[in-house]
């Protein structure tokens, strides 16, 4: 049987929010999707439905837990089990400073005590799987016995999947951006934990760029989390259920996507939410395309805020895989039969498309 978490989609502040989940579980039915780290903070004394509420399509979704008290983090799991969540993650590879000054994230690393008690805490308090997120090292620590033996500890506490970034995380002189970055990929360690710990399941996660990397990947261990990737690249997303999963892939094409995209924004607008907080998660779906950019650009026009998403939808499929001056002609004269309102979104199109080389 394939692991459930076979292919992922990583948790990425500021980025996979509710919006950004609906938008991916269009283009693939089986990844599992996570949110952005949540601290336990926010949820026992911030607004639960904001930050837990999510729509039913988006399933399953796993909830991605900052904290290190184990009192705090069994009472969010019980949130985000009550919620419909399918898995509480810990977050144990975060290097920000911020998080740092919390006392979790990637520093927790070097308490795997207290990561065990975490684990076995919020195990106790919810029937669904707990699991952990974490980096191979902290700071200039990358002797492979740390985390086995992190991972040894923490297991003892009852986590049985751990998702590994291959990375160290350096805690001080570089940015959350340069951690994903400079310290070396070294994705021979997770394969070595596997080989150590055959019973448990362990996802690659770091680097991984392409259907092709996750294929090799799979090859060792028994899941892939794609990150960056996934959100610049999403229609990628597209193959992963027939490639990865002999499961019938989404029947929705790019521009089916785009209007069931617009469907979702209409509604958002009829519940007093800005479109623009769901559409900036779709720009990457026509990358490859002729005409990708101007289609981008008109989304993304800030002129076009006050109109409805079905009139941004027209003008920019209108830009898609025209010529800039055979397109602004177009646009400029249908300009003149319009409401004023989308004869003012017409002209704004007619300027992002002049402006594209």
């Amino acid at each position: 049987m394939l692991s459930e978490w076979r292919i992922c989609v990583a948790p990425m502040m500021a980025w996979t929010d509710r919006h950004c989940r609906y938008f991916h579980r269009m283009l693939t039915a089986r990844a599992r999707l996570y949110t952005e780290m949540m601290t336990t903070g926010a949820l026992l004394h911030g607004d639960v439905p904001r930050h837990l509420d999510f729509d039913p399509a988006e399933r399953p979704v796993a909830l991605q837990l900052g904290g290190s008290e184990p009192a705090d983090l069994a009472a969010s799991a019980r949130l985000g089990e009550r919620w419909g969540y399918a898995e509480i993650n810990l977050n144990c590879g975060c290097p920000s400073e911020r998080v740092q000054r919390g006392a979790f994230g990637a520093c927790l690393m070097a308490e795997p005590a207290l990561v065990a008690d975490c684990v076995r805490a919020m195990r106790d308090a919810v029937a669904i799987p707990v699991t952990v997120k974490h980096r191979i090292g902290i700071d200039r620590i990358d002797r492979y016995a740390f985390v086995r033996d992190f991972v040894g500890t923490v297991a003892e506490g009852g986590c049985e999947v751990f998702i590994v970034h291959a990375r160290n995380a350096w805690l001080h002189g570089i940015s959350p951006k340069e951690n994903r970055e400079l310290p070396p990929l070294r994705h021979d360690v997770v394969v070595a934990l596997k080989n150590d710990f055959p019973s448990l399941t362990f996802v690659a996660n770091g680097g991984v760029r392409s259907a092709d990397e996750i294929e090799q990947h799979l090859v060792d261990v028994d899941g892939v989390m794609v990150g960056r990737a996934a959100y610049h690249q999403p229609w990628d997303l597209a193959g992963w259920d027939a490639r990865f999963f002999a499961a019938p892939a989404p029947t929705l094409s790019r521009d089916g996507v785009e209007e069931a995209m617009v469907e979702y924004m209409a509604r958002l607008v009829d519940a007093g939410e800005p479109w623009s907080h769901a559409s900036r998660h779709m720009l990457g779906l026509r990358n490859g395309q002729p005409g990708a950019r101007r289609w981008r650009q008109v989304w993304s026009d800030a002129r076009l805020k006050g109109e409805a998403p079905a009139t941004v939808s027209r003008l920019a499929r209108q830009a898609l895989g025209s010529t800039a001056a055979t397109d602004a002609g177009r646009l400029a004269g249908h300009a003149a039969s319009t409401t004023p309102a989308s004869a003012s979104a017409n002209a704004a199109a007619c300027a992002v498309v002049n402006s594209s080389p």
